[in-house]
C-alpha cells in the first residue's frame, strides 16, 4: 500500500489536534480548517472510499459523525452544520483514505454556498436516473 496521511496519524506518527480516538474511529482537525471547529473523522482501518466501505466500519462511523457534531454544536454554537464525504477526484477527494468532515457554519462565513443556484436536467434525464438507480438497488438485494 502507498502511504496515506490519515493511516499516519492513526498510527500516532502524524501530528494532528485529535478529538475523540476508538478502536474503529479517529476524529481530528485538519492541517486548513474550512471553519473554527471543521473535524474530520475517519476509520482506524484503511478505507479508500466509500464503495469499499463494510456495513460494520459505516455503522461505526456514522455514530461517530453524530456524536462529533453533538459535540461541536455544544461546543462552537454554529448557526448550521455540513457533514460532507466526497469520493473520487472529480468530487474533490484529495486524501484516498475515507473520511467524513464535520463543519460548523455560520451566516457569512468564508466557505459560501455549496450547491449550485439552478441546474437544467430534463424530466426524461431524471425518470432514467431514477430508474437506473432502482434497478441497481434491486440488483444489490
Amino acid at each position: 500500500m502507498t502511504e496515506c496521511e490519515f493511516c499516519e496519524i492513526i498510527d500516532a506518527d502524524e501530528p494532528a489536534r485529535i478529538v475523540m480516538r476508538s478502536a474503529e474511529v479517529v476524529a481530528f482537525f485538519p492541517l486548513e480548517p474550512a471553519t473554527l471547529g471543521h473535524t474530520l473523522l475517519i476509520p482506524t482501518t484503511h478505507v479508500p472510499d466509500i464503495w469499499a466501505l463494510d456495513a460494520s466500519v459505516a455503522s461505526s462511523l456514522a455514530v461517530a459523525t453524530l456524536s462529533v457534531a453533538h459535540a461541536v454544536k455544544t461546543a462552537m454554537s454554529p448557526d448550521g452544520l455540513n457533514i460532507i464525504q466526497s469520493n473520487g477526484e472529480a468530487a474533490t477527494q484529495t486524501v484516498p483514505h475515507l473520511h467524513v468532515h464535520v463543519v460548523p457554519r455560520w451566516f457569512n462565513d468564508d466557505m459560501g454556498d455549496i450547491w449550485p443556484a439552478e441546474t437544467h436536467w430534463s424530466s426524461e434525464q431524471k425518470d432514467a436516473a431514477q430508474q437506473a438507480i432502482k434497478d441497481a438497488l434491486r440488483d444489490r438485494a
